[in-house]
Formats: structure tokens, sequence, C-alpha cells
């Protein structure tokens, strides 16, 4: 198989079952999708999604909260991962678009890069969500999903994976195949254990057509017989009598 091959059978097989995916961060505006992002690092959307709706009721734009204090910011975000230093992104953030963009946000990667917390993942994010421009960004699901279809030849770095896909991808499908490549990384192609046999990708690719993958094919049955085999046990000792006075 081609690497062109490769990738318009994955495109076409995401086109059909996945047509229109979005981000799973809840927002209301840009600059609380910026806020999202940030707070996103190494933190689930789901816990990220918990502490947002307060912290954007009390701080609505970029001039509210460029005038907060850490304390008062902290207060809301408290259960993310490294709430201190988020904390203090967030205040600076604001405070930078207040006073280099008059509140405004930035829609080109160098500026949102200006922004501290935002790296080139998080402005990639922004450019694809918010102004469906044709970026590309890698976080740890697209790094690895991407070399497990084969879509990458082992990159190293997330600016190697994003310089190979924006490459071969379709421009117009590149803000696309973002969400595509988390979801599937999110929900089918976990880092452990790979769901091969839940896969509609397996035609396509490069991981589960090798040799190594088949100790993941093999852990997979394995933990699913065991999980069988506990249920199966545990419906049985609900169904024995219990002994002792009534």
């Amino acid at each position: 198989m081609t690497i062109k091959e490769r990738y318009e059978g994955i495109i076409n097989w995401f086109s059909e079952t996945m047509p229109s995916p979005t981000t799973e961060l809840e927002y209301d505006s840009p600059f609380h999708l910026l806020l999202a992002v940030i707070l996103s690092a190494q933190c689930t959307d789901k816990r990220v999604n918990m502490v947002t709706p307060a912290l954007f009721d009390a701080f609505p734009d970029p001039h509210s909260l460029a005038q907060a204090t850490e304390g008062e910011v902290l207060s809301f975000i408290k259960s993310v991962t490294f709430p201190n230093n988020k904390t203090r992104h967030l205040i600076r953030a604001a405070q930078i678009l207040v006073e280099e963009f008059g509140g405004e946000m930035p829609s080109d990667i160098d500026n949102l890069m200006k922004l501290p917390g935002v790296g080139r993942k998080t402005a990639n994010v922004m450019l694809a969500v918010v102004w469906n421009k044709s970026a590309m960004a890698v976080d740890t699901h697209v790094f690895r999903v991407s070399n497990r279809l084969g879509l990458t030849n082992n990159s190293k770095t997330p600016l190697a994976t994003e310089k190979t896909l924006v490459k071969y991808i379709p421009e117009e499908k590149v803000s696309t195949a973002h969400h595509w490549l988390i979801l599937h990384g999110r929900y089918v192609c976990k880092a452990r254990t790979p769901d091969c046999e839940n896969c509609g990708l397996t035609g396509f690719c490069k991981f589960y057509s090798s040799p190594r993958s088949t100790k993941s094919k093999k852990t997979s049955k394995t933990i699913n017989s065991t999980k069988s085999s506990k249920a199966s046990k545990s419906s049985i000792s609900s169904k024995s009598p219990k002994s002792g006075k009534s």
C-alpha cells in the first residue's frame, strides 16, 4: 500500500463515519476556548469542562480576567493539573490580550504563541477550531495514532508529525482531521491497549498488520476474557444461598 492510498483510505473512512467532529471542550467564545485549551494541558477535557462554567461566568472577557488576583482565579481551577502555573498563565494571557491586542483574540500562530501557556499545539487548536484554518494541532493522541496508522514514519517530534500530516491531508480537511485523530486516539486507538477488534481502520493500519501488534491483540482478548470470567463468577456467587442465621 502506498502512502497516498493509506491517506485516501483513512480519510474516506473518517469522512463517512465521523463527518462533523468537534472539540469536546465546552466554550462560548474564542477567549473562553483559549482558557479551556490552556487548562487542558496534561488534563482531561472532562475535568476542564467541570471547572470552566463558573470560571467563564466570573471572567466573561479578557478585561475582567486581567484585573483578577491569583487567589480569585485559583479558587475556580484548583482541581485541574498544575493549577498554580495555569492560574498565572491565564491572568497574564488576559493582560497581554488587553495591552497588545485591544482585548481581541489574534488569529495568527505567531501572535497566539506570545501568550503564556500557549505553545504551537494550543495555537493550532485555536486556528483550527475558531477560524477553521488549515492547522494541525498535534497532541499525544494525534502523535500516537498517526504513527500507528502509518500516516507518519516513526516521527520523533510533534512538529515532524504536523508537517507530514499537513503535507498529505487535503488543505480543506486538515482542521477536521485534527478532531478525527484525537477522538480515535481517545476512544479506540488507546495508548496502552488499542481496541483493534473494534477499529474500522485495520485494513489501512500499519501497526495492525505488523508482527508486533499480535501481542496487543492477544492482550485485548485476554483482558476481555478475564472480565467475562469475573462477571460470570460474580453472577454465580450472587445466586448461591448464603449461610448463617436469618
